[in-house]
């Protein structure tokens, strides 16, 4: 009966919840991005198969001359002039002095062909003909690699055992499997200074608004009267209930170079300017400050409702005993907080670190790259980019990594604030 009544919420946790996880786990040991597609691939010289093959397999001659238009007399050529209809004794001598030969311009074909008896005294005609045996494989499709190298075999292009491994891979372009995204990321120097964005952004925000700031606006409103407090948590509910899109265009309108500082600086001879882009400086406590006002809020509604579930005895004993308020905050507040201080750090750690929007609307990463968080560039990988080649397998990569830092994250705070013991059994007093 137990297992049963479980069961929805086991299917709710497996669907939502590790099912993504594993998805993308699977998806970031993959090279899938839009060139490659996400069904299998096909096998085609195209320009970054050539380049793939200069590059990577350091074989720039058989790039360029597979890059090249070939002219090869085989026996498909011969069949289609057959079909033609054209002339048949011109059709045998070719096949008798020229199968099997291969040319690598128009002009060295075309001068076979007029050298041959039966040769059409039409200049056009030969032209005709040499264009039946044009053969380029870079224009073709290929459902196999066997039928590439062929291919490329009949176009005259003889393949050692290393090379024809090197063009089967580098002309795939379906997906593979791969760990080279994970290696990308360590040898990229993007990555670094990315991490470091990440890093200030959360323990930024973290620190100064989400816990911070919050403990302040719940201490302070609870030694307040009933309805004054009410309505400062109220205000401060304000930038969460906000719609992004909305809350983040009044910043906007709040540092633009004609918005409210520009106009109030003015007035003491200041230079209007955008003062979110203006200087790094200012478009990080920009982020952290959009960031942080939204964070309080949940943090002080958790303190607030702790704060007010200690017994009242407790204070009022305190106040007989001459404890002033700074007292009562370290000895009666603050500790009994611990529960409440572990759940938000480690709800707000997790969720600023896969949380963007907010500066995708303010600054989507910029000013250069400046305020490029983690998950941003997660997005901007695999969703959104500039290039157009969106890098899906990558982009699970670096998601991928925000999980493992997460976990990480959450098993240290446990045990800072010593978890096993908040959640024991209280001991009985006799």
């Amino acid at each position: 009966m137990g297992l049963a009544m479980l069961a929805p919420a086991l299917i709710f946790v497996l669907l939502f919840f590790l099912l993504p996880v594993v998805m993308t786990a699977v998806f970031s040991l993959t090279n899938m991005s839009t060139a490659t597609g996400i069904s299998n691939g096909t096998y085609q010289i195209s320009p970054s198969a050539l380049k793939s093959l200069s590059s990577e397999f350091d074989l720039p001659d058989l790039a360029n001359k597979l890059s090249e238009t070939r002219y090869t007399v085989d026996r498909k050529g011969l069949d289609a002039l057959k079909a033609s209809g054209g002339d048949q004794g011109f059709v045998n001598e070719i096949d008798t002095n020229l199968l099997g030969r291969s040319y690598e311009q128009r002009r060295d074909i075309e001068g076979a062909l007029r050298d041959l008896r039966n040769s059409p005294a039409n200049i056009r005609e030969v032209k005709k003909v040499a264009d039946v045996f044009q053969r380029s494989v870079g224009t073709t499709k290929f459902e196999s690699a066997e039928s590439l190298l062929e291919a490329i075999s009949r176009a005259g292009v003889s393949l050692r055992p290393a090379e024809q491994r090197a063009v089967a891979t580098a002309s795939y372009t379906g997906w593979a499997w791969t760990t080279d995204n994970y290696k990308r990321m360590t040898s990229t120097p993007d990555t670094r200074k990315i991490l470091t964005n990440t890093l200030l952004y959360v323990f930024g925000t973290l620190s100064l608004f989400n816990i911070g700031f919050a403990l302040v606006l719940a201490i302070s409103t609870h030694y307040l009267p009933q309805k004054p407090a009410g309505w400062i948590r109220g205000i401060w509910l304000l930038p969460r209930i906000t719609p992004p899109v909305l809350y983040v265009l009044l910043w906007k309108w709040f540092a633009w170079d004609t918005g409210f500082i520009s106009a109030v600086m003015s007035a003491f001879g200041v230079p209007a300017r955008n003062w979110m882009l203006d200087s790094t400086a200012n478009t990080w406590t920009f982020v952290i400050l959009i960031n942080g006002f939204v964070g309080a809020s949940m943090g002080m509604l958790v303190f607030s409702s702790a704060i007010n579930a200690i017994p009242k005895s407790q204070f009022w004993a305190s106040d007989v005993d001459g404890a002033n308020r700074l007292q009562q905050i370290r000895y009666i507040v603050l500790p009994q907080l611990r529960w409440p201080i572990l759940f938000v750090t480690c709800y707000q750690t997790l969720s600023l670190l896969t949380s963007f929007e907010y500066i995708l609307l303010a600054t989507d990463g910029g000013p250069g790259g400046t305020t490029e968080v983690w998950a941003l560039h997660a997005f901007h990988t695999a969703l959104r980019n500039y290039a157009g080649n969106l890098q899906y397998g990558y982009g699970a990569a670096l998601a991928m990594i925000l999980v493992c830092i997460g976990l990480f994250l959450s098993a240290l705070y446990l045990k800072l604030f010593r978890f096993k013991e908040l959640v024991a059994k209280p001991r009985i007093e006799i």
